[in-house]
C-alpha cells in the first residue's frame, strides 16, 4: 500500500529532526541510549546502577575503559529535553541504599544526561555524551498498531484471547461483547463497559500467576492523565477484517477513538522518542515466565519479536544518521540473575536466546550487533553451600522483602534466609515443552515455587564515600553497549 500524504509528512519530519540531531552531535558526539522492558523487569534499578557505578566508582572489570583507568570522570548534566520529566536517579538511589526498597515502577517516560570524559587509545581527551531514555516497554508493543486498522487488531486481539489460559481470563470481557451490536447506534456506556472489561481482562494476563507478555494497547495498563479519555475508551469488536463501518454506529465510534489512539498517544512518542534512539536496552523477567508455565514463555517469544519488529535496525551510515538513525546495537538482558546460583547464568542467558533467535537473527542480517546477558543490576544476594543430608547444595543468601513466605513462615524483612533455587536445565527447549515444571526449594513436585523478593543488600559505607552497589554482568552490558564509542 502506497504511503499516505500524512505518512510522506511524518517521515520528512523525522528526517527533519535527525539533520538537526545530526549537526548537534558532529560538534558533541552523543549516543541515545534506550532502556525498556516489559512490567516487573527492573527498568528502574537497571539505569540507577549504571549512572552510580560510573559517577561514584563502581566495579566494572569488562568495561575496558572503565577499568583500564581511560574513564576520567562521568557526571551528570541538564537533560536537553526540556518537556521530557527527569529520571528521579538522586531518589531512586537513596531508596535503595538507605531505605534498602526496590524504587517504583516506570510508569512514564524519562530520561537523563551522563557526560562520560575519557581519553582514547590513542591518548586524545575526548568527550561522550550520552541520553539515557527510559520508557515502559508496553509502550513499545503499540508501534505495530501503526500499520494496522481497527479491524485488523480486533481480529488479533480476539485471536489471541481465545487461547486456552487467556480465554478464561477474558470469559466477562467475552460475554458483554456478545452483547454488543457493533453495527448499532454509538453507545457511550456500552463503550465505556467494554473498555473496562477489556483492560480488566489485559490487568489478569499481566498478574505473576500467568505472566503474560503480549498486552497492547499499552497505556490502557498505565492510562497516566489519559485515563478516561475517549482516546482511551474503546475495546476490540468481532467485526470483518475487510468490513466497513456505517457513520454514527457503534463500530465507528470504537474505530475512531483507536485512530485517536494511535494519533495522540503512539504517533508522538514514536516520533519525539523512539525514532531518535542509537541503542537500545530490552529488559527481560524470563524467571517470571519460567513459573508460570509454557505459555507464559510463548508470549513472551511472541512480544520480543513484536519488539525487534518495532525497530529500525541496522547498520549505521553517515547517509542515515543523516536523515533517518537506525538502531545499531541491541541488548537482550535477562535480570535478576541473582535469584539463580551462577552455576544456571549461562543457562538462563541459552533460554533468552532461544526466545528472540528468530527476530535476532533478522536484526543481525540487516546489520545490527544483537547480545544477549544474564545480569542483575543491583546483586541482591550472595552464594553458599546448604547442607541437606549427606549432600551440600549451591544456594542463595538474602534478606526477603517484609511479608514474603519460606517454609511456611511470614519473613520480617531483616532476617536472612538461605535457599536452594534449583537448576536451569541444559535444553532450553525443556522449559517450552514444559517438561521442567519450574524452580523450587522444595523439589521438584513444587510446580508452584515463587521465587523470594530479596530487598537490596545491605551496604556499608567507607568513610564519607557512597559505598559501591554490587553487580552481575552490568559491566559485560556496559562494554557492549558503549565501548566502541570510548575506544
Amino acid at each position: 500500500m502506497p504511503p499516505s500524504f500524512s505518512d510522506i509528512v511524518e517521515e520528512a519530519r523525522l528526517s527533519a529532526r535527525a539533520l538537526r540531531d545530526y549537526g548537534e552531535g558532529f560538534f558533541h558526539p552523543t549516543v541515545r541510549l534506550g532502556v525498556t522492558g516489559l512490567s516487573r523487569a527492573g527498568k528502574t534499578v537497571f539505569i540507577t546502577a549504571l549512572i552510580h557505578g560510573l559517577t561514584r566508582g563502581g566495579r566494572f572489570p569488562v568495561f575496558e575503559a572503565y577499568s583500564s583507568g581511560r574513564i576520567a570522570r562521568a557526571q551528570l548534566s541538564p537533560q536537553p529535553d526540556d518537556a521530557v520529566p527527569r529520571f528521579a536517579y538522586e531518589g531512586h538511589v537513596r531508596t535503595l541504599i538507605e531505605e534498602r526498597r526496590w524504587p517504583n515502577s516506570t510508569s512514564d517516560i524519562s530520561e537523563l544526561r551522563l557526560v562520560i570524559e575519557y581519553q582514547r587509545q590513542n591518548g586524545a581527551d575526548r568527550k561522550l555524551t550520552l541520553d539515557i531514555v527510559d520508557y515502559p516497554g508496553e509502550w513499545l508493543l503499540d508501534l505495530p498498531l501503526l500499520n494496522k486498522s481497527f479491524e485488523q487488531w480486533s481480529a488479533e486481539s480476539l485471536a489471541l484471547s481465545r487461547e486456552a489460559l487467556r480465554a478464561k481470563l477474558a470469559a466477562p470481557w467475552h460475554a458483554h461483547l456478545a452483547t454488543l451490536q457493533a453495527e448499532g447506534h454509538a453507545d457511550e456506556q456500552a463503550a465505556l463497559q467494554a473498555a473496562r472489561l477489556f483492560t480488566d481482562y489485559l490487568r489478569a494476563c499481566r498478574d505473576e500467576r500467568f505472566a503474560m507478555s503480549l498486552l497492547p494497547p499499552g497505556r490502557f495498563l498505565m492510562p497516566g492523565n489519559l485515563a478516561g479519555s475517549p482516546a482511551l475508551t474503546f475495546a476490540p469488536l468481532d467485526v470483518p477484517v475487510d468490513g466497513s463501518a456505517s457513520d454514527g454506529s457503534l463500530w465507528a465510534m470504537m474505530r475512531r477513538r483507536y485512530e485517536a489512539y494511535k494519533h495522540v498517544v503512539i504517533r508522538p512518542f514514536f516520533r519525539d522518542h523512539f525514532a531518535r534512539l542509537d541503542r537500545q536496552v530490552v529488559l527481560v523477567d524470563a524467571l517470571s515466565a519460567f513459573n508460570a508455565g509454557p505459555e507464559a514463555l510463548h508470549d513472551l517469544e511472541a512480544a520480543l519479536a513484536g519488539i525487534l519488529d518495532c525497530f529500525r535496525i541496522g547498520r549505521s551510515t553517515m547517509l542515515s544518521t543523516l536523515f533517518r538513525p537506525r538502531i545499531d546495537r541491541i541488548l537482550f538482558a535477562a535480570t535478576k540473575a541473582d535469584h539463580l546460583h551462577h552455576s544456571s547464568h549461562d543457562r538462563l542467558e541459552a533460554v533468552l536466546r532461544r526466545i528472540v533467535a528468530k527476530a535476532a537473527n533478522r536484526a543481525e542480517f540487516a546489520g545490527a550487533a544483537i547480545d544477549v546477558v544474564a545480569l542483575a543490576a543491583v546483586r541482591a544476594t550472595r552464594e553458599a553451600q546448604l547442607q541437606r543430608g549427606r549432600d551440600k547444595l549451591p544456594s542463595i543468601l538474602g534478606t526477603p522483602a517484609p511479608g514474603e513466605i519460606a517454609n511456611g513462615e511470614t519473613l520480617d524483612g531483616e532476617t536472612e534466609v538461605a535457599t536452594f533455587p534449583g537448576d536451569l536445565p541444559d535444553d532450553p527447549e525443556a522449559l517450552f515443552k514444559g517438561d521442567f515444571r519450574g524452580l523450587s526449594s522444595a523439589g521438584a513436585e513444587a510446580a508452584d515455587y515463587r521465587f523470594l523478593r530479596f530487598r537490596p543488600p545491605k551496604l556499608e559505607r567507607n568513610g564519607d564515600a557512597e559505598p559501591s552497589l554490587p553487580h552481575i554482568r552490568l559491566d559485560r552490558a556496559l562494554q557492549f553497549l558503549i565501548g566502541d564509542r570510548l575506544q
